[in-house]
């Protein structure tokens, strides 16, 4: 068993089909097989909050916990907000080892994620001349 759980982390939105968005992106991560234990937490807006998430992994038995924020880059929330769910999460379980990783900034597949956004705009683009 692995004793690592993972929580893709995410601000939520009113629109529940953003939300669905990321819960589908943790779906697929869970569903590579390599990190299975795999929830989503929103920060508002959105189920589940941070608490309920890793009281879900807890349940599945993980001693640690990697949150990973799907935010593009660092700004209030992740440097006030994040910070003061973890330390309250680790108020209520203090043996819980939690890391935090970077947002998505800085993350070299970045580059190539905008360099696919802008061949499939190509794509369509050249699409659209010749129909």
């Amino acid at each position: 068993m692995n004793d690592t759980g993972y929580i893709v982390f995410a601000h939520g939105s009113r629109l529940e089909s953003a939300n669905d968005a990321v819960r589908e992106v943790t779906r697929k991560m869970a569903a590579q097989g390599q990190f299975t234990a795999v929830e989503t937490a929103f920060l508002e807006l959105g189920k589940p909050d941070l608490s309920d998430a890793v009281e879900a992994l807890l349940g599945k038995g993980t001693t640690q916990i990697v949150v990973m924020p799907y935010f593009l880059t660092t700004g209030m929330h992740l440097t006030r907000d994040l910070p003061q769910l973890v330390e309250a999460v680790l108020a209520r379980h203090p043996d819980l080892r939690i890391q935090v990783t970077p947002p998505l900034d800085g993350h070299p597949a970045m580059v190539d994620v905008l360099i696919g956004r802008a061949r499939e705009a190509d794509e369509k683009r050249h699409a659209g001349q010749t129909a």
